[in-house]
């Protein structure tokens, strides 16, 4: 099992326009360890953007939440040329899929995090996901079934009964308020989007998630 390690912030950026998403980077780029370029953040600007923030904030991490469903090598090598640190690849796609986006992440020296969003059986797909080399997986509930009232709480607890080495990261509806309730179980990200984005004071909330993590 790993040894306890400092949790990082990921911050899900999926409605804010490019300037937005610039200023707020510079605003609080000490404060976060990864900045998402959301899925709707992609289909509406792409991600040439990646270059701009790396300029105002070296120091931050990219990763762009693709969901890589197929063309695992393309998709992945196009997104890492253009300076991505992580992409993601859905737990549904096939495995010749993930291993491509593999082989793309190891060409580059990046990382593949594969989401595990509509897998019912995470213990067993953690298990199939290591034994084909896979290094991050991300507990992930969607926002469609955030509104029925479900967490990645319980998702969380079992995959980290059966994780080896493998980071998890974990997202859905997480926030301030909730935080504390899964850093009990230390996941190695933690991934807030609504829980900044939905509040008057981006800036501040993201402070205040900051430091509830660090301390």
């Amino acid at each position: 099992m790993k040894m306890n390690k400092k949790v990082k912030l990921q911050v899900a950026a999926d409605f804010l326009k490019p300037e937005e998403l610039i200023e707020y980077v510079e605003a609080v780029g000490d404060k976060i360890d990864i900045i998402e370029l959301g899925t709707p953040y992609l289909i509406m600007y792409g991600a040439t953007i990646i270059k701009n923030i790396k300029c105002v904030a070296p120091q931050v991490k990219i990763l762009c939440d693709a969901k890589i469903i197929d063309a695992g090598y393309y998709e992945a090598n196009e997104l890492m040329n253009m300076g991505a640190d992580y992409v993601t690849v859905l737990a549904v796609a096939e495995s010749a899929t993930i291993k491509e986006c593999l082989k793309a992440a190891k060409e580059h020296g990046k990382e593949v995090v594969v989401d595990m969003i509509c897998i019912d059986d995470v213990k067993n797909k953690v298990k199939q996901l290591e034994a084909i080399g896979v290094q991050a997986v991300a507990v992930h509930t969607g926002v469609d079934q955030q509104k029925a009232g479900r967490t990645p709480l319980h998702d969380l607890k079992l995959i980290k009964e059966v994780i080896g080495e493998t980071s998890v990261f974990v997202a859905g509806g997480i926030d301030s308020e909730t935080l504390n309730e899964y850093m009990k179980h230390q996941p190695d990200v933690i991934i807030v989007g609504g829980g900044i984005f939905g509040k008057n004071s981006y800036q501040k909330e993201t402070e205040v998630l900051y430091e509830l993590i660090s301390h």
